[in-house]
């Protein structure tokens, strides 16, 4: 039989469920207000990276685990510096990309590592005559006629070597960030000026990408005090390992100090952290190149900021502990 509840029952029955929704809504606001605020209390910040805590445009935090850059792509896996190995570590979820950057004969800045062109692409074949296949003796047509990929494997046969340009602008379209480095500089006078210039062309100097999605690296301190002149907003990093004394120097004109990780310790990175940048940010350490996960680990717990690597979705699982 069914009997209609009291008045006072209903009452009872709908005050309780009231409760119960505004209970719930209060838990679901304090978590949203947490993952709003980045990480919780303990978690180490990494203020200096662009996008990073404390940097205009902050993404959120990472749990503390170091960035992790594509050395020349993801180069384990692709033909190194090609647009097939950008794709690749867009492929694996890896935002940052690193490349390194030469002049042609003719002026144009290409994507290659070496010096030559021997190693990396037929060069020796299609031109036989012009050893010793430099980079800059060659022009960006020339060049453009090169197979980029085949020495990798055949499945990449026919990958080209990019103009800066081509390479700004996958990136673009992948969404992916860079770590450029300008490289040879002596080689090539006034290649910062041309950099700074493919940059502004392809739009990579507005605020959104210069604070959140570029950073620019040599080996050559006055390449980076150049840079640092020619557009003081953005940010640099120096590639080497200076002397704890000689660090102070370097902050007056570079974000970032990148060196190779076997030459660091737990004491020299948190000297590089004591120092602060020309943009006011705590100088930051990016230890390269790094494809074993164990040492991934004990550079992750050496405090680095970033680890650059040829391997880059075995080192983000390793620090990342997946």
């Amino acid at each position: 039989m069914y009997v209609r509840p009291s008045r006072r029952s209903l009452s009872l029955a709908a005050a309780t469920a009231l409760l119960g929704l505004a209970l719930t809504l209060a838990g679901a606001t304090a978590s949203l207000a947490r993952s709003s605020s980045g990480p919780a209390a303990g978690t180490p910040a990494r203020p200096g990276l662009p996008g990073a805590p404390g940097a205009p445009g902050a993404l959120p935090a990472r749990l503390g685990a170091p960035t992790v850059f594509a050395h020349r792509g993801a180069s384990a896996y692709a033909p190194e510096n090609t647009l097939a190995a950008v794709d690749h570590a867009d492929g694996l979820g890896i935002e940052w990309v690193e490349n390194d950057v030469q002049r042609t004969r003719d002026g144009e800045l290409v994507v290659v590592h070496d010096e030559t062109l021997a190693r990396t692409t037929d060069a020796e074949q299609v031109f036989p005559d012009r050893s010793p296949w430099r980079v800059a003796d060659f022009t960006a047509a020339e060049i453009a006629r090169l197979d980029a990929g085949s020495w990798f494997g055949a499945g990449f046969a026919g990958a080209r070597v990019p103009t800066l340009r081509e390479y700004l602008d996958r990136l673009e379209l992948n969404g992916q960030r860079l770590l450029l480095e300008i490289k040879l500089p002596a080689l090539y006078p006034g290649i910062e000026q041309d950099t700074v210039r493919v940059l502004e062309e392809a739009g990579w100097l507005d605020r959104r990408h210069v604070t959140r999605r570029l950073v620019v690296q040599s080996f050559a301190a006055d390449s980076i005090r150049t840079v640092h002149a020619l557009r003081p907003d953005l940010t640099t990093a120096f590639l080497g390992t200076p002397a704890v004394a000689e660090l102070p120097a370097y902050a007056a004109f570079t974000d970032r100090i990148n060196p190779w990780y076997g030459g660091i310790s737990a004491e020299w990175v948190a000297a590089v952290h004591d120092l602060t940048g020309p943009h006011g940010r705590r100088l930051e350490v990016d230890a390269w190149t790094v494809d074993n996960a164990d040492v991934a680990v004990r550079m992750a717990d050496l405090g680095v900021d970033g680890i650059i690597t040829n391997r880059p979705d075995r080192i983000r699982d390793a620090v990342t502990g997946r």
